[in-house]
């Protein structure tokens, strides 16, 4: 497919990961439908895909309302086209202790986080698989297999996306399905949230470090949506945590109660009264970036290593056998 034929809906458009792989796409200049519920953040992007190349269509939503996700997927198509990639990347959280959450933030997390997932791919779906064509991309995280104190709401809505996308991905290889789906589990990132998420914290939140920059998601997003696989693990810290909670899930445990409160603050109190973006969006154009740039990396050598894992096998295999040439040779001598 020629990215500039590409429809892509993104959602989570206005900032953050969002922001940087709608600027990704729009560099390939495709088209894109941008779904947030900040409008001066989305008319930003909007400018912004016009700047790159692209072509984009501002549609203000509240993933958290499935009537609202369907409508946006309905007049994209009326007027960009045949959504041929969509991107589930809206979310928000509470940085809180269990303890002290009430009902409600529980659910609003969950409604946005984890069942705007689910809408977005019902919507998707209703439009891909009479086509037998289309790309779905889960925005994860490695907190989707495990999960860290003061963020429970947002790590059970991670698991939640985990699980669902697992149900989907059975239910397309049974009906022989062209239409595919990934799920990309992301490390700590450099994105605004950390200055809006909803915090009863002592001191201000921040990513846990290694921290990375979310043009490093925009690549991960970008390549899963054109050479799909069953799941991406962005970052070397991702592959850690998922892969020691494999093996020793009671060991972190412990590691993350004694560890886990400090490394999810830094340096200075957080202000009680400060807007967040928990039940509306905060005003103003927030851009990709978060509070983090000094600490942030720009680049991963594991997601390096992951887009080029075929040709790296294909150089290791050629290694291999110019030894065992090599070896037989001098035997014969």
């Amino acid at each position: 497919m020629n990215d500039a034929s590409e429809v892509v809906v993104i959602t989570g458009a206005s900032a953050g990961v969002g922001r940087a792989t709608v600027r990704k796409f729009a560099r390939h200049g495709a088209r894109i439908g941008l779904i947030a519920r900040g409008l001066e953040g989305l008319k930003a992007a909007e400018k912004e895909v016009e700047e790159l190349g692209g072509k984009a269509l501002v549609v203000p939503v509240d993933v958290a309302n499935a009537d609202q996700v369907e409508a946006a997927a309905a007049r994209i198509e009326a007027e960009l086209g045949e959504i041929d990639i969509w991107i589930n990347n809206a979310m928000t959280s509470v940085f809180s202790p269990i303890k002290e959450m009430t009902p409600e933030e529980f659910r609003r997390v969950t409604e946005v986080t984890y069942l705007g997932c689910v809408y977005g791919t019902l919507a998707a779906l209703k439009r891909m698989l009479p086509r037998d064509r289309g790309m779905i991309v889960q925005v994860g995280s490695a907190l989707a297999y495990r999960g860290i104190p003061l963020q429970a709401a947002y790590c059970a809505a991670k698991h939640a996306i985990q699980g669902f996308c697992d149900s989907l991905r059975c239910e397309l290889i049974h009906d022989n399905s062209a239409v595919r789906v990934t799920m990309l589990q992301m490390p700590a990132l450099n994105t605004p949230q950390f200055g809006w998420v909803k915090s009863r914290l002592p001191r201000k939140a921040q990513p846990v470090p290694p921290i990375f920059q979310p043009e490093v998601a925009a690549e991960a997003i970008y390549f899963a949506a054109h050479n799909p696989r069953r799941e991406f693990y962005v970052g070397m810290q991702s592959v850690k945590a998922i892969v020691a909670n494999k093996i020793a899930p009671g060991l972190l445990d412990r590691f993350l109660a004694r560890t886990g409160y400090d490394s999810q603050q830094h340096d200075g109190p957080e202000d009680p009264n400060r807007a967040d973006n928990l039940w509306q969006p905060v005003p103003g154009d927030h851009g990709a970036h978060g509070a983090f740039d000094a600490r942030a990396r720009n680049w991963s050598p594991q997601l390096w290593t992951s887009e080029h894992r075929t040709a790296l096998t294909i150089g290791v295999m050629a290694l291999g056998i110019s030894g065992l040439i090599a070896l037989f040779k001098n035997k014969e001598l």
